[in-house]
């Protein structure tokens, strides 16, 4: 068996392993050329697909072709610049260039090279988004410096932002972004101040050529990460570098947010990604049944855009349930396999043990706590606490009974569950903030 023969049968193997744009984008396009030194050596076309290769595919690469042979092997990918230089006993080539000496950067943001402009569908609900990202990733820092992006969850978002990431790093190599949550940026920082490491915190954040932020709203009551983002932002900015947040509100909604911090928010453009319309959610269900090699009759891809009200990613969740369906029983999928793919994907369906868990996981996380301190019997406050908002939240978005309810809870009784949620209700008349943590908990129990 030649080594174009393996590469052909590995590249079988990764359909499995890996999606469709992976394979396409970043695999199918590698050369290979000889098997030296215990490694199949590959040729890329530019440095920075070597880049993304050797970092996110390289292990999955290795199994796969592994499988292939028989025995365990490696892969070294090269550009042909590389390969004319390379001796037999050279290793791979050590970083040479500044998006090189960042891989580690370039592919913690790189994460969905999957997510383009071209395959982003647009309509009226989010035309002004699409048109601003656009432009950002044709001329960054210019117009659209800072740049908001805010709308429900689910909505696309995200895909924008990996969009104009994967456009700029193809239009401008040599840039460096990073994207970030705001949850990580919290965590990191405050892991920096533990160990003395503030230097290096701020060197990652502030050196960058595109920084982008996820979920910006979390940041809203935790003050010191305030600050430190405050001169994050001002550091990147008054270097001309791009800044994108994005976040489910808009700034002027955001609680506990210092005026400073708002005012920065509010100083570049502002677009919002609104719920998508009828014809919005059809032309992306064909769309993806096109993407998935599934046809889908008219009837049925109308019966879906009109029955999954408001995210887009619940329509991806269906249509891959669909596909499942499709390859078990080597049918088309009906109404009623559309019907109950809905069904299965709504958060309000789904088994009721997977639900309570995830509230209980969510609470504990929130407010510090362990799952078996909420569900103890202890009265400290900060377990009272907690337990009261999982309880609420439980009355909330389950249909449980009171009784139900207790059972959870080291089997409380009807009234004392009765009490925590009009405890919960009067703290929340007082203070409209812990409304707002509460519904943060509730959309990541949602979102998951």
């Amino acid at each position: 068996m030649t080594f174009k023969n393996v590469w052909e049968k590995t590249l079988v193997e990764l359909e499995q392993l890996v999606s469709k744009n992976a394979l396409e984008m970043w695999i199918g396009t590698l050369e290979p050329v000889a098997y030296e030194d215990d490694a199949a050596v590959m040729i890329s076309p530019s440095p920075f697909q070597r880049d993304i290769v050797m970092s996110k595919y390289k292990d999955i690469i290795s199994a796969a072709m592994s499988e292939v042979v028989g025995f365990e092997i490696t892969i070294n990918v090269l550009t042909p610049e590389e390969r004319k230089r390379q001796t037999p006993t050279a290793t791979i080539p050590q970083p040479e260039s500044k998006v090189e000496e960042s891989i580690e950067q370039i592919t913690a943001t790189l994460a969905h090279p999957e997510f383009t402009f071209e395959n982003f569908v647009v309509g009226e609900s989010n035309r002004h988004a699409h048109a601003a990202c656009l432009a950002v990733s044709q001329n960054p820092s210019g117009a659209y410096n800072p740049l908001f992006i805010y709308g429900s969850t689910g909505l696309g978002k995200t895909h924008l932002l990996f969009a104009i990431q994967n456009e700029i790093h193809k239009r401008y190599p040599n840039k460096v972004s990073l994207y970030v949550r705001s949850e990580d940026f919290t965590n990191e920082f405050i892991e920096s101040v533990k160990n003395n490491t503030q230097t290096e915190f701020k060197n990652k954040y502030r050196t960058v050529d595109l920084f982008m932020m996820d979920d910006v709203q979390f940041i809203g009551g935790k003050e010191s990460t305030q600050t430190e983002f405050f001169h994050t932002f001002e550091a990147l900015y008054s270097e001309n570098k791009q800044i994108i947040l994005v976040s489910d509100r808009p700034p002027r909604d955001i609680q506990l947010l210092t005026d400073r911090m708002r005012s920065r928010f509010e100083s570049g453009v502002i677009v919002s990604v609104g719920q998508p319309e009828y014809e919005l959610k059809a032309a992306i269900i064909s769309q993806r049944c096109q993407f998935y090699g599934m046809n889908l009759t008219d009837d049925v891809i109308s019966f879906i855009a009109h029955n999954v009200k408001s995210n887009i990613r619940q329509i991806e969740g269906v249509l891959k349930k669909m596909m499942a369906y499709r390859l078990i029983s080597n049918s088309t999928p009906n109404m009623a396999i559309a019907q109950s793919a809905i069904n299965d994907i709504t958060n309000e369906n789904q088994p009721l043990p997977v639900l309570i868990d995830k509230i209980l996981l969510e609470v504990s996380r929130e407010y510090d706590v362990t799952i078996d301190e909420i569900c103890s019997t202890r009265r400290l406050e900060k377990f009272t606490n907690a337990r009261q908002v999982a309880m609420y939240i439980m009355r909330e978005i389950t249909s449980m009974s009171l009784p139900e309810i207790g059972k959870q809870f080291s089997n409380r009784d009807h009234s004392t569950v009765h009490h925590a949620i009009e405890r919960i209700e009067y703290k929340i008349r007082q203070n409209p903030n812990l409304k707002l943590r509460i519904d943060d908990i509730i959309k990541t129990i949602r979102e998951k």
